[in-house]
């Protein structure tokens, strides 16, 4: 697979991927102005005072941050939203609260977002303080003689401290052993007090806020948000875009993943491993245009099928196939339409052609040609006697075909639909009507029925020189094409190539054969057009001598 292969869905859907782009980025910049600015405060509370000692304990570190975890929940329940919304006065607390304990921290932070300043700012100093009332050392009002008592050890342990130092410094400049005992007892005695008086310093500071692990405090202020924090609506708006480029270009892949029609002569290649001989651009289905070779032939289209007839000239330069056979996987493919211009090029080329119609289900030549029915393949069959003189079967074909408005093009309609096409096509009688024609025509062209729809075709396919199988792109699918390929080869047809019919200008197929608007001329004139002289005459020596002309 080329590389520009991986880019056709894209280049293919590229209206859609364009719109969703431009719908997702226009709806994001509208959504974006509806929005009203939002303001954001935060306050932030501390556990305990481990974070104030200089030599914490691993256990204070771990009861701190579990306790901050535990406040974190009673945060978050209504008792205390409501407390909040009541002290406030408010009808409704703002949706975006956010409470969380920082990671690996005894750290509560308090985050309020909200489109009023000052109604973020209230909420989130009011929900910590409510924390704030609900720990322990805050319910209890402060006790003045505690206070009181913890100044006066304060004051007893730094005086002891200092008689300490003063007695330690006396006994180095003792040299009495009875002034050194007693000096060394007195030392004792006020170690013993110094502890005393730290060890019931330190249990009155734990019952009080001061020294007790769980208390909350405020480490930071609600603070008042002057800017709004509302997201950069640029980059709203690309990454908007973004999303529905990348949804809009999966969804082009996805389609065409899911897509099993054929649309390129690559794929036609790698399904069958048969060349794309042409690629025919999309025709009208009316009957006035279905045959562009007749009323439009300098058209681009016509060139396409001029480009089909050599390439089936050169299939088989040393034996030309002469009898082709030209038909489809399913109805509606363009099988008839491709036949009949490719019999109008052949013969506008100075080839004598002949043009059957054997879809004995379902003709169109007559219709397409404007020319009566009443007699045809059908009854040409019938009438057919292999043992006659040359002369009496060159009188009965030329009374069953029909002349055309096309120099050198003869039509052999279908005549009335028989009740056992598939017999009378495989017939001997068959073989040796063709064997007739052949002598009288440079080339016979059968359009058949379709392959998948019923057995004519693979048939008569085994009567004819050649078969070419006719594609629609776009709405042909693989499965049929492979099965199509597979039922004519199971019978040894001589499948010389595809056409890719019915390409559109958007269609992936079409730059590969449509690179001009008007086609190659000289002198005003289109060379293709002329039939007769030394290019029928060079042509037709192809065949390996003049051939007769029909009478």
């Amino acid at each position: 697979m080329e590389i520009r292969e991986y880019f056709t869905p894209l280049l293919k859907w590229w209206w859609l991927i364009v719109s969703a782009t431009l719908v997702a980025g226009i709806s994001s910049f509208w959504a974006t102005q509806q929005q009203p600015d939002v303001y954001r405060s935060t306050t932030a509370l501390m556990i305990g005072n481990a974070i104030e000692n200089p030599n914490p304990s691993n256990n204070d570190l771990y009861i701190t941050q579990q306790l901050a975890a535990g406040y974190v929940n009673l945060a978050n329940r209504a008792s205390v939203r409501n407390d909040a919304l009541e002290a406030l006065g408010l009808d409704r607390l703002p949706k975006d609260i956010v409470v969380r304990q920082l990671t690996g921290t005894n750290i509560i932070e308090i985050i309020v977002t909200d489109t009023d300043q000052a109604r973020a700012q209230a909420v989130a100093a009011e929900l910590a303080r409510q924390l704030v009332l609900r720990s322990p050392t805050s319910q209890a009002e402060e006790n003045t003689f505690v206070n009181e008592l913890l100044s006066n050890y304060e004051t007893a342990i730094v005086e002891t401290r200092d008689q300490l130092a003063a007695k330690q410094e006396e006994l180095g400049n003792l040299t009495s052993a009875r002034d050194i005992a007693r000096a060394q007892t007195e030392i004792a005695e006020m170690e013993s007090s110094l502890r005393t008086l730290e060890t019931n310093y330190t249990t009155l500071l734990a019952s009080t806020e001061q020294g007790a692990t769980n208390t909350v405090q405020i480490i930071e202020n609600a603070n008042f948000p002057y800017n709004p924090v509302n997201p950069n609506p640029l980059i709203t708006i690309i990454i908007a875009s973004g999303i529905g480029f990348v949804l809009s270009a999966s969804a082009a892949y996805i389609m065409e993943y899911l897509d099993d029609t054929i649309k390129t002569e690559n794929v036609v290649m790698k399904l069958t491993e048969l060349p794309t001989l042409a690629g025919i651009a999309d025709i009208k289905s009316d009957e006035n245009h279905r045959l562009v070779t007749i009323s439009h032939p300098r058209a681009p289209v016509s060139e396409a099928f001029r480009i089909l007839r050599t390439g089936i000239q050169y299939t088989s330069v040393d034996n030309p196939n002469r009898s082709l056979l030209i038909t489809s996987s399913i109805p509606g493919e363009g099988k008839s339409t491709t036949s009949a211009n490719l019999a109008v090029v052949l013969a506008q080329a100075g080839f004598n052609v002949l043009l059957i119609d054997s879809d004995l289900r379902l003709p169109s030549q007559h219709e397409m040609f404007d020319l009566p029915n009443k007699r045809g393949l059908t009854n040409l069959l019938l009438d057919f006697d292999a043992t006659k003189r040359e002369e009496e079967i060159r009188l009965l074909i030329n009374d069953s075909v029909q002349s055309t408005r096309v120099e050198g093009l003869q039509l052999l309609t279908s005549g009335l639909i028989p009740p056992n096409p598939s017999e009378l096509l495989g017939s001997k009688k068959m073989k040796m009507l063709l064997d007739a024609l052949l002598k009288q025509y440079d080339y016979v062209i059968f359009d058949s029925p379709p392959v998948l729809s019923v057995t004519d075709a693979v048939i008569l396919s085994t009567q004819v020189d050649a078969a070419l199988l006719v594609i629609r792109a776009n709405k042909s699918r693989k499965g049929q094409l492979k099965q199509s390929v597979k039922q004519l080869g199971e019978v040894r047809t001589n499948l010389i190539g595809c056409v890719l019919n019915s390409l559109s200008p958007k269609s992936q197929g079409y730059s590969a054969y449509y690179y001009y608007k008007e086609p190659y001329q000289a002198d005003g004139k289109d060379v293709h057009s002329n039939g007769t002289g030394e290019t029928g005459k060079l042509r037709r020596r192809l065949l390996g001598g003049e051939t007769k002309k029909a009478v």
